[in-house]
């Protein structure tokens, strides 16, 4: 089983990055998946959930209308587009699979100027 993710980097405040996550080895269509992130001397807290399908959608209050969550089943794969970013999303970033509770090695993503 592996998640891997991509996508991470420094960007500027305002700025955007899309982060993808890589399955394998796993029923990933029959999966819901989601992102999470950590900050510095912070709790690991749930960024966006999407299931199986992709019909339920959700998002932790501070990136709603920012950030998209997104799957393609074909491609085992699920993304994070990230725009208008904020110092505040500092942090890395972890795909997981929600029903299995597998997690990815995570993916930097810092916002500054």
């Amino acid at each position: 089983v592996q998640l891997v993710e991509s996508g991470g980097g420094l960007v500027q405040p305002g700025g955007s990055l899309r982060l993808s996550c890589a399955a394998s080895g796993f029923a990933f269509r029959l999966n819901d998946m989601s992102w999470h992130r950590q900050a510095p001397g912070k709790e690991r807290e749930l960024v966006a959930f999407i299931s199986s399908g992709g019909v339920i959608i959700n998002y932790t209050d501070s990136v709603k209308g920012r950030f998209t969550i997104s799957r393609v089943n074909a491609k085992n794969s699920v993304y994070l587009q990230m725009n208008s970013l904020k110092p505040e999303d500092t942090a890395v970033y972890y795909c997981r699979a929600a029903n299995l509770d597998y997690w990815g090695q995570g993916t930097q993503v810092t916002v500054s100027s």
